[in-house]
């Protein structure tokens, strides 16, 4: 079978080709991974997830997936957040946002957080991850096209607004910047644009291409899933038993 890959903003602009050889499905929601996990899917990556109007993903039914023989991989948003807090379980994080989450560099889920189109648009995404924002503004720093006090006014901007109005319109708009500060920035930005996100998604994409041989869980574990009555309720829900 395929490796699943459960994604949606992270990858949107990358070339269709990039999903090749993959089973990829929208962004993961409460038992997506547990559905993945009984249809015998071995491989599985998680790379965006609801978190908002929608259930996440369940710690639970991550672990459910491990136990069952499956290897997990996460990364860029929601994927690297589960990576990072069940790692000690075996689930393997990938990327350099996982990394900071693991090592506890960054602490706030809203970092990886945006707003996106639906399905019919790609899952575009509509507003702008922090992380994402920050690596923009280090790169244009780097290449001396902001000062450092433009990039301390642009960052702070950034980190105050909420992730549902975060844009670069907004930013610009509430860093009280002179019009021609924001003139020259809007038309340098595809010149230092980053998407940390993307990346790592990218990043994924390709480790989950590379047919990796899944690790079956053997017993051998220092943790042992407990089937709770939340864990059986959604099995309830996800497989009608």
């Amino acid at each position: 079978m395929k490796p699943v890959v459960f994604a949606g903003p992270s990858i949107h602009g990358l070339p269709a080709d990039f999903a090749r050889g993959l089973d990829v499905r929208p962004p993961a929601a409460r038992g997506d991974i547990l559905r993945a996990a009984g249809e015998g899917r071995t491989v599985i990556g998680l790379i965006d997830g609801y978190f908002n109007s929608t259930p996440s993903v369940w710690h639970k039914e991550i672990l459910f997936a491990l136990q069952a023989g499956c290897s997990l991989f996460g990364a860029a948003s929601m994927g690297a957040l589960r990576a990072a807090e069940c790692s000690a379980f075996g689930m393997v994080g990938i990327g350099a946002i996982f990394e900071d989450y693991h090592a506890g560099r960054r602490l706030s889920d809203a970092d990886v957080a945006v707003t996106h189109a639906p399905a019919e648009l790609g899952f575009c995404p509509l507003t702008l991850a922090l992380v994402d924002a920050e690596a923009t503004l280090a790169a244009a720093l780097h290449q001396d096209l902001i000062c450092e006090s433009m990039h301390g006014k642009l960052l702070r901007a950034a980190t105050d607004l909420h992730f549902t109005r975060r844009t670069w319109s907004q930013v610009l708009s509430d860093a009280d910047l002179s019009g021609n500060d924001r003139t020259q920035f809007v038309e340098c930005l595809p010149e230092f644009e980053q998407s940390v996100k993307r990346q790592d998604a990218e990043l994924l994409l390709r480790t989950l291409k590379e047919n990796i041989e899944p690790e079956i869980y053997d017993g051998q574990n220092s943790w042992k899933l407990q089937n709770t009555l939340f864990l059986k309720s959604l099995e309830k829900d996800v497989f009608g038993r």
